[in-house]
């Protein structure tokens, strides 16, 4: 029987913390620190997880998350609001002709978001998502681990690949391609572990 060496787990804590937080991820871009411990140990941290019943979903891109087929009213709508604040962005910078994989260079900054909305206004009204909301889902998307602050503006993080593969796949099955066609494979040919959301 293999043995966990708490000792070995020096950030068990921290990511527990921020892990069970009902859908947060932590990214190595971001968080550095945790992500070398985490990749460091990963074997003991699964089977640490998998034993108080979580489960642990570790992307080679960069991001992990505990996977969970519960979810509540609140997680619900919030995986409603940030699928869709992500697609219209994915849709606008599409359409300005911006590579998608390169999403983790894009500064999103409020006159940026304004646009956005503007660009998909109609759609975001009919969820009930007012101009005055959609920073609001900004923050939402940084507290779960989807976007970062620096300087005054946002960047998305590795973790919003599980939404980009859903909308490169909603983008296949529409006439309208969203400008996919010159990116072939958004991931380049890597398969991600696991796309639940």
């Amino acid at each position: 029987m293999t043995t966990v060496n708490l000792e070995k787990l020096s950030c068990l804590a921290e990511l527990f913390n921020r892990l069970g937080k009902n859908g947060e991820h932590i990214n190595r871009a971001s968080q550095p620190m945790l992500w070398a411990n985490l990749e460091q140990e990963r074997a003991s941290y699964e089977m640490l997880f998998t034993s108080l019943g979580y489960e642990l979903r570790i992307d080679n891109r960069g991001f992990a998350w505990f996977h969970t087929a519960e979810s509540s009213t609140t997680s619900n709508q919030n995986t409603r609001r940030l699928a869709l604040f992500f697609m219209v962005i994915f849709k606008f910078q599409s359409d300005a002709g911006k590579p998608l994989r390169r999403f983790t260079d894009w500064r999103i900054d409020n006159d940026f978001l304004v646009e956005v909305y503007g660009q998909s206004k109609e759609v975001l009204s009919v969820e009930g998502i007012t101009i005055d909301e959609f920073p609001d889902i900004a923050k939402t998307a940084e507290r779960f681990g989807f976007m970062s602050k620096d300087s005054g503006a946002y960047y998305l993080l590795p973790s919003v690949h599980r939404y980009l593969h859903h909308f490169e796949a909603l983008a296949a099955t529409i006439d309208d391609d969203f400008g996919l066609d010159d990116e072939k494979s958004v991931m380049d040919g890597e398969q991600e572990e696991s796309h639940e959301r």
